[in-house]
């Protein structure tokens, strides 16, 4: 089931908006839940204390805190979340896009409009949804997605996740757990019993090191070398990523 979440402090909009989703929901025959809030910062709140969605639709102009603050308070949390604005005007439109915005839609909304802007929206969250992990981090309940996913490492009780962008999330749970739910995807390696590693983000391998394409750089396990190497090597002719002259 997906969640969609509406914002916006205007009732008339978040009454069109239900009304809209309800038809869409019985016509396309979809698994939907929805929530609206009048307030930004109610929203923030409810996702402060764990509840996520798979799309929010956000009025841009809202007082107290606008949509385009809110959108920021909420990637802090979820960076995967499909953030939609809703505003009567294009002033905002270059800068949505900078939180990483999924669409910007003028108002009003349009049945028509609406049904292609969710076939649309669905169909993305569909596959973004085959190919992420939802983890307890301390910052809450995170959706990674898992070719953002650099490699992971085990200090302590804790699993520390290393984004390609430079993020590090701490989350509970044990590395034999992350193996099992990554079971089937052939891009990720556990190096030993400390480090797990996403082959895509390899830039090179030598005897003693693994370094990753941050320029990190992990230990390779003695007598470990032969079989990383020829592993990845493997991997990457099935991705057409190396060539034989």
């Amino acid at each position: 089931m997906l969640r969609i979440g509406f914002c916006d402090d205007d009732l008339s909009v978040l009454n069109t908006l239900q009304v809209l989703l309800d038809r869409y929901r019985v016509d396309r025959n979809a698994d939907l839940s929805s929530a609206a809030f009048q307030s930004p910062l109610e929203l923030i709140a409810e996702i402060e204390k764990g509840l996520r969605f798979d799309i929010l639709l956000l009025d841009v102009l809202m007082p107290g805190e606008n949509g385009m603050e809110a959108a920021r308070e909420i990637r802090r949390f979820d960076s995967s979340v499909k953030i939609i604005f809703l505003t009567s005007s294009t002033e905002f439109a270059v800068e949505s896009y900078s939180v990483g915005a999924y669409f910007y839609q003028l108002k009003p909304i349009w049945a028509e409009s609406f049904y292609r802007l969710m076939d649309s929206v669905i169909a993305e969250c569909d596959k973004s949804s085959s190919s992420s992990l939802i983890l307890r981090c301390k910052s809450g309940i995170t959706r990674v997605e898992l070719e953002k996913l650099s490699y992971c490492e085990v200090q302590g009780r804790s699993l520390w996740l290393h984004l390609e962008d430079g993020t590090v999330l701490e989350s509970t749970g044990s590395m034999d757990h992350l193996c099992e739910q990554l079971t089937g995807y052939e891009q990720f390696f556990r190096l030993h019993r400390s480090f797990l590693v996403n082959l895509e983000h390899i830039k090179r391998i030598a005897p003693k090191a693994i370094t990753m394409t941050d320029d990190t750089e992990l230990p390779l396990p003695r007598g470990k070398y032969t079989e990383v190497k020829d592993l990845y090597l493997e991997y990457a002719f099935r991705r057409k990523q190396v060539f034989s002259t």
